[in-house]
């Protein structure tokens, strides 16, 4: 797995606002970790068919259909950036275009307050 690609995961269990469930998630964490034996920690952002997700600001990226082998309109919901377990990831959907990837990035940076 690389960064950037797309895969299923299962978000369960979550409370709350959380974004749970079986659902596609952003590969963010360092490739070196990524392809480390013995590292189990992954760390991804959710993405969401909800279109109300989709309108929620500067820490929200719209993912149309087609996007990283996505079939329908999504959002990457950066401000929900969390750790899985490699367990927890299932298929590859895709990858983000390079473009893309950077929008997301610039959303994390919002989502934590880090101006560059």
């Amino acid at each position: 797995m690389k960064r950037g690609e797309v895969y299923w995961a299962n978000l369960a269990p979550r409370s709350g606002s959380e974004q749970t469930g079986r659902r596609p998630v952003i590969i963010l964490s360092h490739n070196a970790f990524n392809q480390a034996q013995g590292w189990r920690s992954i760390i991804v952002v959710p993405v969401s068919t909800s279109s109300t997700q989709a309108r929620r600001g500067p820490t929200v990226v719209a993912l149309p259909a087609g996007t990283a082998g996505l079939q329908s309109d999504s959002a990457a919901i950066c401000h929900q950036i969390t750790t899985l377990d490699r367990a927890k990831l299932d298929e590859r959907i895709g990858a983000l275009a390079s473009d893309i990837l950077v929008q997301v990035e610039e959303a994390l940076l919002a989502a934590v307050a880090i101006d560059r």
